[in-house]
This record gives C-alpha cells, structure tokens and sequence, in this order.
C-alpha cells in the first residue's frame, strides 16, 4: 500500500511540476500582471483535498466496524497550529516564486528552483536528522553547482523591455522562494514525526487542507492590500488571448498547481523530503524543453552546462539509491530489524 501510494504521489507530482510553471508564466505572457493573484492561485484549487478527506471517510463508514470511530478531521490542536505556521510560509514562498516567475522565463526560473534540492538536504540534515552517502552528496554539489552557473550570465535570456533591476530582482526573488520551499519540505517532515497521534493518509490530507487554506489566506490578504480583486474583471477583459482563455489558465493553474502540492506532501509522508525535493529537481529537463518547445525561449551555453550538471546529478543520487537497496537485499541482518520495527507510519485511509 505504501510504495503504490509512493507511486501515485510521484506521479501527481510530475505532472504539477511540469504543468504549473508553464501554466502560470502563461498568465504573465498574454498581460497578466497580478503577482498576489498568482500566489493565490496555487493554492486555492485545496477545495479538491476535501473531496478526498471526505471518500476517505466515506470509505472508513462502510468498512469499518459501526462501534469503531469514524470522525470526518482527525486532526488535533497542536498539528492543527504547527500545520498553519507552515501553510502561512508556504504563502510567502508562493509569493517570492509567482514574482521570479513573472519577470523570468521558465526555463531559467526552473534552473534556478534546482538549487532547491540543496536547501533541502541541508535543512533535512538538520531537522529530521537525514543520512547522506557520497553520491548523495555529490548530486547535491552537482545540483547547487548547475543552479549557481545560471549567474555567471543571468541576463542573457532577459525579456525584451525588462528593465535590468526587475530581473535581477525576479533572479533574487525565485532563489529565495527556492530556500524557503527547501526548508518547508524538511519542516513537514518534522511535523510528521512530532506528530502525538496515528499518522494516516487521511490524517496527511487534513495537514494539506489546513497548509492551503492559511497559505490562501495569507495571499487573500495581500490582493486586498494591492487591490487585485477590483482590477482582475479589467485585466480579464485585456487579457491578449481573450476574456475566456484567462478564466481557463486561472483554472487550469489552479488545478495543475494542487496536483504540485499534493503530490509533493505525499512524497514525504511515504518516504522523504529529500526523496520529494528529488523528484521536483529530476523533471527539470522535462520542464525546460517543454519551455524552449511552447515558448520559444533561448537556451544558451550557461543553461546546457546547468542542465548538464542536473543529469549528472540526477544520475549520481539513483546511482546511489540502487546501490543502498542493493546492499539492504543482501544484508539479511537489514531484512530481520525491518521486520521487527516497521515502519511506524500508517497509509490506511
């Protein structure tokens, strides 16, 4: 039940990775100029984690037995409070990536979210105590490297009448929403574990409602303090591809975008953050062709030495993967004491 949980997750998360980047710099290629509207966006398609927290309990109802409890939210207030605090960064992170992205292309801004991987091993060393082995370590530095290439020629891709402080500031801007979502993911995972109750999906499900919804909230604000609610009927109505196509894009990434969130969160309740930054940072090839086939963006030198550096990075980590199982396989003292201590999180719903 958990790897094919693992597996679904996986593949939700591919496709909000590729999907919503290309989705959201869109809204900014046809006049789209709400930044606090496109933060909103990634989160406010949570609606759909209700419908899956209420088949859950649905499915609970009627296999379980009538004397046994069945609550539609099982969480309590403690992981309730720990699951707002980190909704209202992922606010903030939403923020600093939908500003990057409204100044850069995707292709550059996909490179830069590579360095995420990073973060992310760092601040899961040291908040959930994760173990590293060489190659680990190596398709880190190769990851960082590859990222840290792009500033060598930042500007080579700029937008035509893109004023040189705004992409520097975009470049600066999708760094930090890359450091801050490196820390969130280690944060989730600490959360898990600190968590005083049974973990299941279903309990995993209500964390991501309570992410989204203060996240939502978080952004909801900042388009009333910018006043977007009252300008998005005339920015739909100026919107070059037509008044309709914006309300499909503003949907579609929506949409597109919770896939990112769900699959992501999944990842790291059925195995590890740094698994789900993994997955994030080894579909980057996919996403930057995608970018240069749709939008026509350049891909020059500095991008084919970072996409170079991410295969090989990529490359090192499964590297290592395979060989760790392997030796696990053989290993029959690994096999005896995970026999006798599983582990200790519950994927029934």
């Amino acid at each position: 039940m958990r790897k094919a949980l693992l597996a679904i997750n996986c593949i939700i998360l591919s496709i909000g990775n590729c999907g919503a980047p290309l989705i959201a710099r869109l809204y900014f290629i046809h006049g789209g100029k709400r930044v606090w509207f496109s933060s909103w966006l990634q989160t406010a398609g949570c609606p759909i984690i209700l419908l899956l927290i209420v088949s859950a309990y649905i499915y609970r109802s009627r296999t379980t037995h009538p004397t046994s409890e069945n609550k539609l939210f099982y969480m309590e207030p403690p992981l309730l409070v720990a699951s707002a605090v980190i909704g209202i960064l992922t606010g903030l992170d939403n923020y600093l990536y939908s500003y990057g992205l409204s100044r850069l292309p995707v292709s550059t801004s996909s490179l830069i979210i590579a360095s995420q991987l990073a973060f992310t091993a760092g601040f899961a060393f040291l908040l959930v105590k994760q173990k590293f082995s060489a190659y680990s370590i190596n398709a880190v530095f190769l990851l960082t490297i590859g990222a840290g290439v792009l500033a060598l020629h930042s500007d080579s891709d700029r937008p035509e009448n893109e004023p040189n402080r705004e992409y520097i500031l975009g470049f600066v801007m999708t760094l930090a929403a890359s450091a801050l979502y490196g820390f969130i993911l280690p944060l989730v995972e600490l959360t898990y574990k600190k968590a005083n109750q049974e973990l299941s999906y279903a309990l995993v499900m209500e964390i991501q409602m309570v992410m989204c919804l203060f996240a939502t909230a978080f952004c909801t604000v900042g388009m009333l303090l910018n006043n977007d609610f009252k300008a998005l009927g005339r920015e739909a109505r100026e919107f070059k591809v037509g008044e309709t196509k914006y309300y499909v894009v503003a949907i579609c990434s929506a949409i597109v975008w919770q896939c990112f969130f769900l699959g992501g969160i999944g990842v790291v309740f059925c195995a590890s953050s740094l698994l789900s930054g993994v997955v994030i940072t080894v579909l980057l090839p996919v996403t930057e062709i995608l970018a240069v086939v749709f939008y026509h963006e350049k891909f020059e030198a500095e991008k084919g030495v970072a996409l170079a550096l991410s295969l090989w990075g990529f490359l090192s980590y499964f590297y290592g993967d395979m060989k760790r199982m392997r030796k696990k396989k053989l290993a029959p003292e690994t096999q005896l004491e995970s026999t006798a201590f599983p582990n200790r999180l519950d994927t029934t719903v």
